[in-house]
């Protein structure tokens, strides 16, 4: 990876959930930020844009699809999106393609599934 490693915003309220990101991310050498749920996600968004965002679906105060739809609806800088959730039915897929996710995972997730798909969407080699 360059010099400059690439900002993920991990965004879910279970507090379990975001430390297994974070470790996984940042052994693979990704800087990685938290928030706790939509609304401390999008403030910290406009402060910073993310080179990618990993989005928890249901979190109180302002949910993972509220979330990025009032991201992608600002102009600012977008990095892509995968929501993560539980929900497994195809309109939750379908509702977070129309949110603006790029990509939808459903939990749990395999280290190397999670690392390969950021890889991916960040247009980097993944380091396993």
């Amino acid at each position: 990876m360059s010099q400059h490693p690439k900002h993920i915003l991990v965004v879910d309220d279970a507090a379990t959930v975001r430390m297994y990101h974070r470790q996984i991310l940042q052994q693979a050498g990704f800087a990685v930020d938290e928030a706790v749920n939509g609304v401390e996600a999008l403030e910290k968004a406009l402060q910073t844009p993310y080179d990618l965002y990993l989005v928890d679906i249901n979190m109180p105060k302002l949910d993972g699809y509220g979330f990025l739809q009032d991201l992608r609806s600002r102009e600012i800088v977008q990095g892509p999106a995968i929501m993560i959730s539980t929900e497994a039915e195809a309109q939750d897929k379908a509702r977070a393609f129309a949110a603006g996710a790029n990509l939808y995972m459903v939990k749990p997730i395999k280290p190397a599934d999670l690392l390969k798909y950021c890889a991916l969407l960040l247009g980097v080699e993944a380091s396993l």
